[in-house]
């Protein structure tokens, strides 16, 4: 895919993003709407379009690539972990804050944003790394992300590490594996509800950016910072340590594009059960969000020119 296609894809993201800020603003759609739109999209058309790919017989990986896929999605989210460690202290994060910062480094939007993203710019095979990353990302939060939030307050909860997106992710890689490629009346259904996630979760999307406070978020200097570490040298960094470790093509594209993703809505929303303050982590959001639009679109073109 050429550098015109990967700007046409995003332009029309953004133009999906823009009909959710529309809608948002003309009161169409409601916050109580957003919410329950959301539960399809994370609970069923994200599943469904994982399975769809991974079932369609598109994604042709052997045991090596599969095993390979894991293995660098392990040492990636295991960066992300020492990176949330050490962004927030070289950002000198007040010591109250420095946990916020921490689940922004680790828990990007590799599924809301991530999975649509990867298959509107990025062939069939690189779809793959997407799904590794939302296995990687469930079995963490759950576990590792819950207990950084609260500072070590809040116990891990395993049983939520398998939500529907993770147990449609691990089915998609056991398929892969074993080549399993069912029937077209289960693939074709699988697929016509995976279809509807790029329209609906871009457009929440939008919805989020509407209701979110940017103007705040665009005068903390700070967050500008973690903006360049996290969403530009980070994903520069990974893409030439895999392209030295002279890994595919396709795999440096496919984990590039998820370390290139804005912050997840997943922390804001344990932060907000827990009754921990969500300023930090909704201007997080909201300003990430906006500038990976820009920075998915530059980087992604100059990595495909170089990969």
């Amino acid at each position: 895919m050429d550098a015109g296609i990967v700007a046409q894809q995003m332009g029309m993201i953004v133009i999906l993003v823009a009909v959710g800020f529309y809608l948002y603003k003309r009161k169409i759609v409601d916050d109580r709407m957003s919410q329950k739109l959301s539960v399809i999209v994370i609970d069923i058309c994200n599943p469904a379009m994982i399975l769809s790919s991974m079932i369609s017989g598109q994604v042709d990986a052997n045991h090596t690539e599969l095993l390979i896929a894991l293995g660098v999605g392990g040492a990636f989210y295991l960066l992300l972990v020492i990176l949330g460690v050490l962004i927030p202290r070289l950002l000198r994060v007040p010591k109250d804050k420095r946990r916020f910062y921490n689940v922004m480094t680790v828990y990007t939007n590799v599924g809301f944003i991530g999975l649509p993203v990867t298959k509107a710019i990025l062939p069939d095979d690189a779809f793959l790394y997407a799904v590794v990353c939302n296995v990687m990302y469930a079995l963490l939060f759950y576990t590792h992300g819950v207990s950084a939030l609260s500072g070590g307050r809040e116990k891990m909860n395993l049983r939520k590490v398998f939500s529907p997106g993770t147990i449609a992710a691990i089915l998609g890689i056991l398929a892969c594996w074993f080549r399993f490629v069912p029937p077209e009346i289960i693939r074709g259904s699988v697929g016509h509800i995976g279809n509807a996630t790029v329209f609906l979760s871009m457009s929440l999307l939008g919805v989020s950016i509407a209701r979110s406070n940017i103007g705040r978020g665009l005068k903390d200097l700070r967050l500008w910072g973690f903006v360049a570490l996290r969403l530009i040298l980070v994903p520069i960094a990974l893409f030439f340590a895999l392209k030295g470790f002279g890994m595919d093509s396709m795999l440096i594209l496919g984990f590039t594009l998820m370390a290139l993703m804005p912050v997840g809505n997943l922390p804001l929303i344990q932060a907000e059960k827990t009754g921990e303050e969500t300023e930090t982590l909704s201007n997080g959001i909201a300003i990430t969000t906006i500038v990976s639009m820009v920075t998915i679109t530059v980087l992604m073109i100059v990595f495909m020119s170089w990969a």
